[in-house]
């Protein structure tokens, strides 16, 4: 009797409950207003969503309806309850739920509209200071308002550009800003809204945009994007995910299918880019010294250990610098990870454009370059000081510069980078440490001042030895103008900053990492001899190479001792800079001309010895290099930068036995087992067991 007495009760309780729930507003969202959100099930907090998208889509502030059920269900309370808080305002457009971790509170997160516009386009609306995580690659355009990408501003008007949220990196964002409103009504901003979308929309997609348009949103258009480096990338087996990954779970809903037509997935806001705010005070600080300083530009050299966000903050600085300034010059000491040029590299650029992406997505033709020929400067630190001294000697000091070093700061690497503070004479210095980087000594000016570089000593010991500074000017090679200036190190201001990841590359991992990066760079270089969109890909092998004479060019192994006799063997089927040097090899009548030792020279651009022809004593090279440029090039420089696998593998087209490729090679000759495309780990440099890929150099 008792069951049968609870199940009537629950029946008539269930019943009286449904003929409440027709007879009240349909835009009153909640049964129970003392329920606390966390507690209903995954269907319920779904069914919720649903309704608050219906009540934003009626333009009802659905706020209002909740609080009248509060304000009835608290009056039905008894007086000796203690009513429960009502939860703040938010704002409307913020419709979807997310926890917070620590207070167990509701927080509203925006839900941004995205319309299909077309075969490949998508429309996407943000409201102000919203933002749009996503990863995979479009090209994006600012049709109304402003929006703030990787920290590069794109207001209405300006040209489109190409975003790279790959999955190498952390994903990038399109962040809405605040832009300076007029003085005109909603009507009027509409109209001059719906004009700037008359060229890019149809009818239909200007009144869905004006429908669910805010006088402070921005409108952004989404589209497909392709390149010849893209495709040349991804027709490479193991390279295709780079750019865009195929989702866990396939989802059917619109925002979804519209998103996937342009090549982009939307994720969630934690796997984007997130900054810190050190790293934040960091960026404004020197962002307003480039911007304000009158007297010169500023010298700002970025250092710290491995993995800890230096080539982030470089990427991320160079954008906010644009947004003010015309360009920005950047010096590459860093010979692993280059971030405008192939790896092994010291070069010197001047930034115009952007940089919207990893390495790989954005290679620059530098001012000046050296191939220095190797990922690291082990063993041979002087060389590496020289070449720096000669690439830093054509910056004209006409625009903020960044210098980006070396991830070895311990031991010899603590040294070497005191010598270049020295050398360089930066007038900021930013050093980042983490928790999971090893300890590193604050970089201050009396910290410099006090320590004995690899080559330079202390101020004490210069001063006691009655070295003057002024006698760096001539090292430095300035140009004519300024070589009476004396160089005066007045020291420089240390920014310290703090950085943390969600997810670490372990020292297990970082080799293969940075190797695979390395290799990306190098196939984005060799994109560059593919003909342009929308001609199909030519394979490496059917390309028309470049004939070079053997007394036409000088050679040079940069990384190790060969033997004549084996000279040509490492030559072919390898990796080659092209440089110019000063001395004249055209006086010789035979070949091959050896060089004794290695020069410090310009590179002008690299290629792929494809082919040695013995008979007719000839070169065969492949490089994107203009023919006009090839005409100065007296010098073919080989490195331990190697060409990827799958150049030599995965050549379609190529039927048979593949060339240079074998199992049978000879790892006795110099040179042979040389590790090659690795970077040095970072504690004491030691030597790991290494074997090298066989392949065999095989000639014409």
């Amino acid at each position: 009797m008792a069951d049968s007495g609870r199940l009537f009760k629950r029946g008539s309780c269930l019943s009286t409950w449904l003929r409440a729930r027709k007879a009240r507003p349909q835009l009153i969202l909640s049964r129970r207003p003392r329920r606390r959100l966390w507690t209903l099930r995954w269907c319920s907090r779904r069914r919720l969503r649903r309704r608050l998208l219906q009540a934003q889509a009626a333009g009802v502030d659905w706020r209002e309806g909740v609080r009248q059920v509060s304000r009835v269900a608290a009056a039905r309370r008894p007086k000796t309850a203690i009513p429960s808080p009502i939860p703040s305002p938010t704002p409307a457009s913020e419709p979807e739920f997310e926890f917070e971790p620590s207070s167990r509170c509701p927080r509203l997160l925006p839900i941004p509209p995205v319309r299909p516009v077309g075969p490949g386009r998508a429309l996407l609306l943000l409201p102000v200071e919203q933002g749009f995580t996503f990863s995979g690659i479009c090209r994006v355009t600012c049709l109304y308002g402003q929006v703030q990408v990787f920290g590069f501003t794109i207001s209405q008007g300006q040209p489109a550009q190409d975003i790279f949220s790959v999955y190498t990196h952390s994903c990038l964002t399109i962040n809405a800003l605040h832009y300076s409103m007029p003085e005109k009504s909603k009507k009027e901003l509409k109209r001059e809204a719906r004009m700037l979308l008359k060229s890019h929309l149809n009818l239909d997609d200007r009144r869905w945009s004006m429908q669910n348009f805010s006088p402070l949103c921005s409108i952004v258009l989404l589209e497909h994007l392709k390149t010849t480096a893209v495709n040349f990338i991804t027709s490479y087996p193991g390279a295709s995910y780079v750019f865009v990954q195929e989702s866990p779970s396939p989802q059917i809903n619109p925002e979804h299918l519209a998103l996937r037509s342009v090549g982009i997935r939307k994720e969630k806001k934690r796997k984007g880019l997130q900054l810190t705010e050190s790293t934040l005070s960091a960026l404004e600080e020197v962002v307003s010294v480039s911007c304000e300083e009158v007297d010169g530009c500023p010298v700002i050299l970025v250092c710290g250990s491995q993995d800890v966000g230096k080539s982030t903050f470089n990427r991320y600085l160079i954008n906010q610098l644009l947004n003010s300034l015309p360009c920005v010059d950047y010096l590459e000491c860093d010979l692993g990870q280059t971030e405008f040029t192939p790896p092994g590299c010291i070069s010197l650029l001047n930034i115009t454009e952007p940089v919207l992406g990893p390495p790989f997505t954005h290679l620059r033709t530098p001012q000046k370059m050296v191939y220095y020929g190797k990922p690291s400067c082990k063993n041979n630190y002087e060389n590496y000081i020289d070449v720096i001294k000669y690439v830093f000697s054509a910056y004209k000091r006409e625009s903020p510069l960044i210098i980006n070093t070396m991830g070895w700061v311990s031991d010899q690497g603590l040294l070497l980078l005191i010598d270049l503070i020295r050398l360089l004479s930066p007038s900021h210095v930013v050093q980042f440490s983490s928790d999971h980087s090893k300890c590193m000594p604050d970089l201050t000016p009396q910290y410099v001042d006090d320590m004995d570089g690899l080559y330079t000593k202390s101020k004490t010991k210069m001063r006691n030895r009655g070295f003057r500074l002024a006698e760096f000017a001539d090292a430095l090679e300035f140009a004519d103008e300024e070589k009476e200036i004396p160089v005066e190190f007045t020291g420089h201001k240390l920014i310290s900053v703090y950085t943390d990841f969600a997810f670490r590359i372990t020292p297990r991992n970082r080799e293969l990492h940075n190797k695979i990066l390395r290799e990306l760079s190098v196939l984005s270089y060799l994109s560059q001899l593919q003909p342009p969109m929308p001609k199909p890909l030519t394979p490496l092998h059917s390309l028309t190479p470049y004939q070079v004479p053997f007394n036409a060019v000088a050679l040079r192994i940069t990384h190790s001792d060969v033997a004549p006799t084996h000279i040509l063997y490492a030559v072919n089927a390898s990796w080659v800079g092209l440089c110019k040097i000063q001395d004249d090899v055209r006086g010789y009548t035979n070949g091959p001309i050896l060089l004794a030792q290695t020069p410090i020279c310009d590179c002008l651009g690299f290629g792929i010895c494809r082919g040695i022809d013995m008979e007719k004593r000839l070169y065969h090279i492949l490089t994107p290099v203009p023919p006009e440029e090839l005409k100065t090039v007296n010098c073919l420089l080989v490195g331990a930068i190697a060409l990827p696998h799958c150049v030599l593998k995965c050549q379609r087209g190529v039927e048979g036995i593949v060339p240079y490729v074998t199992t049978d090679y000879n790892f006795k000759l110099p040179g042979a087992s040389e590790k090659i495309g690795a970077r040095e780990p970072e504690e004491a440099h030691k030597e790991k067991p290494y074997r090298r890929p066989k392949f065999y150099r095989k000639m014409k």
